[in-house]
């Protein structure tokens, strides 16, 4: 008789759930262990800026599954208990509690965290912004009113504005680049969601750096490498993600602007894997590390069948979404290295960018219906 298999899995959100649920849509009868480092069932986060943000009284987290899924299909759950270690000779998952769980297949799904700002570390009414608490603690004090400064005009940073308008706020965005979302979408993108944000309401500062943060019973004050002195009541910072490479570190795995993985999601040991927020992995020859819930998604079924001995490599296409007020942006691709842009109106206030190059890209800009 064969032995059963053990798989284990490190990371509690999208990505960690979807795999384990893929492993057993894909066949597998062994025993799945899902270890996060909350205390809250596996959530979905792109609510937590949006739709979050403007419930009067907070909602719960948006669950993936509810306790009796994860029961029917013979998913065990660990909640609140963060894996601190990866034996890989011995093939074990250590746990701050001091458990020790075996694994024959292990997939690290750790995802990102928060890149922090230095100068504000220790000040009171700053706040970041990955998870249900983080999100349960920003609502209420929006609901408080006054002004809302935020670093970082990227789709987190700018999701808060519009929910923060929204919620009657007055709102100030600081990017320290010379114009917002300048990773994220090509100019002509960047300057309908600058307009669309200005018309609400929302005080957009390009180009400018944060020089003295400081702080006290009522708010922050920065003082801006332009020379203005901003002060607020509330500071959220949304300066981008670090992928939460840790653990591999610890355990030896090739890390390269994440945990590496090859084109099946597995590391440079045979037995993990890795996948989400928290990987870098071969797309059009080169390495990328995408953070997005539909890579998420993606990834996390891909690596269920690469733990099964699947070895077809991994070609979504990278997909990107984001509300902001009554309009959606949608992204499908990459658009760096393009060198044309061609335009599409297909309604009003509805268009589609084609960006060609060697790969291509879409940016669709509409109308929430």
């Amino acid at each position: 008789m064969t032995p059963m298999q053990h798989f284990v899995i490190i990371g509690g959100g999208q990505c960690g759930a979807r795999a384990a649920f893929a492993l057993r849509d894909q066949g597998f009868d062994g025993s799945i262990t899902l270890v996060g480092d909350e205390r809250h069932l596996p959530y979905e986060r792109p609510p937590l800026s949006k739709q979050y943000m403007l419930a009067p009284d907070g909602v719960e987290p948006p669950f993936i599954a509810g306790q009796q899924q994860y029961e029917e299909r013979g998913i065990v759950v660990i909640a609140g208990d963060a894996a601190t270690a990866i034996d890989r000779e011995r093939r074990a998952v250590e746990l701050a509690s001091g458990r020790r769980i075996p694994y024959d297949r292990l997939l690290i799904a750790t995802g990102a965290a928060p890149r922090r700002l230095p100068a504000a570390e220790g000040l009171d009414h700053v706040f970041y912004l990955r998870t249900h608490d983080d999100a349960a603690g920003l609502a209420a004090r929006l609901s408080a009113g006054g002004h809302l400064a935020i670093i970082g005009a990227g789709f987190i940073g700018l999701e808060l504005a519009a929910a923060a308008r929204q919620r009657g706020l007055e709102v100030t965005v600081i990017e320290a680049l010379p114009r917002i979302l300048m990773r994220g979408v090509p100019e002509e993108i960047a300057a309908k969601v600058q307009a669309l944000h200005q018309g609400n309401g929302v005080r957009i500062v390009c180009g400018a750096g944060i020089e003295r943060p400081s702080g006290d019973s009522d708010g922050v004050v920065l003082a801006l490498s332009t020379g203005e002195i901003l002060k607020a009541g509330t500071l959220v910072v949304g300066i981008g993600a670090q992928p939460r490479v840790e653990l591999a570190v610890k355990a030896g795995l090739a890390v390269e602007n994440g945990i590496a993985v090859d084109t099946s999601l597995q590391t440079s040991d045979p037995a993990i894997f890795a996948a989400g927020d928290c990987c870098s992995f071969p797309y059009e020859a080169r390495r990328i590390r995408l953070e997005a819930w539909r890579n998420a998604q993606d990834q996390g079924a891909h690596a269920a069948a690469g733990m099964l001995g699947a070895v077809s490599p991994y070609e979504a296409v990278p997909w990107f979404w984001s509300d902001q007020y009554d309009c959606t942006l949608q992204i499908a691709g990459l658009a760096d290295g393009a060198v044309t842009s061609v335009r599409r109106e297909l309604e009003p206030g509805t268009c589609i960018l084609f960006h060609l190059g060697e790969s291509s890209t879409a940016t669709r800009w509409r109308p929430i219906i």
